[in-house]
């Protein structure tokens, strides 16, 4: 039937995600969150116009490939040894806290302990999307401020994809001491392959034809999808390779284009992962999740924005930075919604932990979006005063 072909399906997710998207940013909110809201709409628990979710959802993981490749290529190996000091202690120290404050809240509804120290992980991380996109750049005040939340952002990503590390090996079955050993003995393998194959093969193809800027895009995609490829063949997942794969090539002066050329592409596949997201999730069981995923949600919006200010002013950071350091990160990660989703797939939690998981993620991008753009200068703010580019 058209309505169920795959042309159809993309028409209906950009169309209606440009729709809701406008309404989004006439209300000041993450569009994001009108991604998630359209695939819950037109989804099987909505008018079921997008039936196919599985297909979907296999289209978008390429979304998550990209934006792992991406964040990667941000990394650069000096930029990680000025993160440590007080941006590393900061985020240890926080990501400590919000783990004990989740598992905390989990244990307390009855969780096994298993899915509470999953509920606690998810809580660690901050949203990478929301905190550079509402962070203007104008300003040297800014420019500090977004310094400080990058650093924390990318100490916590770090963490994140050592969670998905753990979650892949689980999900393998058998012996889950030896799998994850494996993927720890996996890791140095592949990461020392994609530095020769980078050293002596991708930057010297780069160097000779940078002027072609086609054949650079091509070769930057077919560099992280082989490099994820070459991941799942050593056992780890498409993710951890593409995320090696930005790394390794960080430190070429190539880096900056490619990561300007690949965003639109990013993004693409990304729109139809949180449509995807909302098009699975399953409505029947929200009354079941709604309590605690409200807790949840709360504990991260009201004790975020304190907890980072109290350890930056510490650091020796004024309190006003600090404390918009804090609200800027304070909700729930993106990659909360991926590591609720890989660890539901290896049965690590149940499907209704990680519906309970993805609903507290979106309830703190609501809120948290609301109150950034009322207090503090952002590109789509309410007030002139407060409208920064």
């Amino acid at each position: 039937m058209a309505e169920q072909s795959i042309e159809f399906s993309i028409f209906l997710i950009f169309t209606g995600a440009a729709l809701l998207a406008t309404l989004a940013l006439f209300a000041r909110q993450a569009m994001i969150v009108a991604y998630i809201v359209l695939g819950i709409l037109l989804g099987p628990w909505g008018v079921a116009l997008v039936t196919d979710a599985e297909l979907i959802q296999d289209i978008a993981n390429i979304g998550i490939i990209f934006l792992l490749y991406l964040l990667g290529l941000d990394l650069l190996p000096q930029q990680l040894w000025r993160m440590l000091g007080k941006a590393l202690w900061a985020t240890l120290i926080s990501s400590a806290v919000f783990g004990l404050i989740g598992f905390t809240i989990g244990y307390a509804f009855g969780y096994p302990v298993g899915e509470a120290l999953l509920i606690g992980a998810t809580l660690m991380f901050s949203s990478t999307i929301l905190g550079v996109k509402l962070l203007p750049t104008t300003t040297l005040h800014h420019k500090h401020t977004g310094q400080i939340i990058i650093s924390v952002l990318l100490l916590q990503d770090l963490i994140a994809i050592l969670v998905l590390l753990l979650l892949q090996g689980y999900g393998k079955g058998g012996n889950m001491l030896t799998d994850i050993a494996w993927q720890l003995a996996a890791l140095p393998l592949i990461i020392f392959i994609a530095w020769v194959l980078e050293k002596y093969i991708i930057v010297r193809l780069i160097m000779r034809y940078d002027q072609i800027h086609e054949y650079v895009f091509l070769l930057a995609i077919a560099w992280c999808l082989g490099i994820s490829e070459l991941a799942v063949l050593l056992g780890l997942s498409h993710e951890i390779g593409a995320f090696i794969a930005g790394v390794v090539l960080a430190s070429s002066p190539i880096a900056f284009f490619i990561t300007e050329k690949l965003k639109p592409l990013r993004d693409f596949f990304l729109i139809i992962f949180f449509f995807s997201l909302g098009a699975s999730f399953k409505m029947d069981i929200l009354m079941e999740i709604i309590v605690p995923a409200s807790i949840i949600a709360a504990a991260a919006i009201i004790i975020k924005p304190f907890v980072f200010k109290r350890l930056f002013v510490m650091a020796g950071e004024k309190k006003m930075i600090s404390l918009e350091v804090g609200y800027r990160l304070g909700q729930i990660s993106e990659f909360s919604f991926l590591i609720a989703v890989l660890a539901m797939q290896s049965n690590f939690i149940r499907e209704n932990t990680s519906y309970l998981i993805q609903l507290a993620t979106l309830l703190t991008f609501v809120v948290s979006s609301y109150i950034i753009v009322l207090q503090f200068p952002t590109p789509i703010a309410i007030r002139d005063k407060l409208r920064r580019d």
